[in-house]
């Protein structure tokens, strides 16, 4: 019995081992400062969303109309998503080779590929508790002032939406990590993908007949509007928007999206809008969730594939 002690406490179970490697990278997480600074920045500004309405209101003598989608209709943009997966996964492996902390991390009792899965499902931890609260501050506030919400008994599908979407980001920064190894080149590449996806897909969605291939990049992609709806209902096929998606489609499983460019249809006129497709938003909305899923999986694998094979110079 002595003996089977001393051989477990040499070797503890797969959980023990890989939930020590989990708060190992959840400590990390939370004492990085960058991570910290976005959280604060993220908190201003909501509150800011929630203030300038009530001091402009006030300066205009103009009470403010009750909102009850506002909650449900709104949430945290493509922008941020990029920045809570940068600024959580950044350093996650590219700073383990810089400071050298791989060495005696891999002399533990631990796999890499248990390493890497750590540090993943410590990302999914640090993100999911990051946006329950963002989330659920978002409720108190717009309840306070928008008055009552409806569909709140949404917002889980909301908080899923949104990891998954910040997902996609966290796993091209890693697979990033992985190969380069340097943080800076983490930062600069994956900035470098947001602002040409992020600048690029509203000139292609609006001024192109090919917007059909935004459905197939990470980010926002092209803008459509839900028909049989207020006309200012628009959509986005991107995968930043399949939590907005998703509540669109369960308020509204039947409706179609449609998708227009600006163009001239005659000559001589202004520019107007020209309608190029109509699609249902159920098609609209798995298009999504699958291109999300495939970037999410293969970065995944090459990141996990890079460190695995990466070489560790004592």
């Amino acid at each position: 019995m002595i003996h089977a002690e001393k051989r477990f406490a040499r070797n503890p179970r797969w959980i023990n081992r890989f939930w020590a490697v989990v708060k190992y990278e959840l400590l990390w997480n939370i004492r990085k400062k960058k991570f910290l600074s976005m959280l604060i920045v993220a908190f201003a500004l909501e509150t800011v969303t929630f203030a300038l309405p009530v001091i402009l209101s006030n300066f205009a003598n103009i009470s403010i109309g009750q909102n009850p989608d506002f909650v449900v209709g709104g949430g945290i943009g493509g922008l941020m998503f990029f920045l809570f997966a940068l600024v959580t996964v950044m350093n996650t492996i590219s700073g383990e080779f810089e400071s050298g902390t791989i060495v005696p991390l891999l002399t533990k009792p631990v796999s890499r590929t248990m390493v890497f899965l750590g540090k993943l499902f410590a990302a999914f931890l640090t993100l999911l508790a990051t946006y329950t609260v963002l989330y659920t501050y978002m409720a108190i506030g717009g309840t306070i002032v928008y008055g009552p919400q409806n569909n709140l008994q949404l917002l889980p599908v909301h908080l899923f939406g949104s990891i998954l979407s910040t997902f996609v980001w966290v796993s091209i920064v890693l697979a990033i990590g992985s190969l380069s190894k340097s943080s800076m080149i983490v930062a600069i590449g994956a900035v470098a993908i947001f602002l040409a996806l992020f600048i690029g897909a509203p000139i292609v969605s609006i001024f192109s007949e090919q917007a059909w291939v935004l459905t197939y990049v990470p980010g926002n992609g092209a803008t459509g509007y839900i028909k049989g709806l207020d006309s200012q209902t628009s959509v986005s096929i991107g995968t930043d928007n399949i939590a907005s998606n998703l509540i669109n489609y369960i308020l509204h499983p039947s409706a179609n999206v449609t998708f227009f460019k600006i163009g001239t249809v005659t000559p001589g006129k202004p520019p107007e809008l020209i309608e190029l497709s109509t699609e249902p938003l159920s098609l609209f909305l798995l298009r999504s969730l699958m291109v999300a899923t495939t970037y999410t999986t293969i970065f995944t694998f090459i990141a996990w594939y890079a460190f695995k094979r990466a070489q560790v110079l004592e």
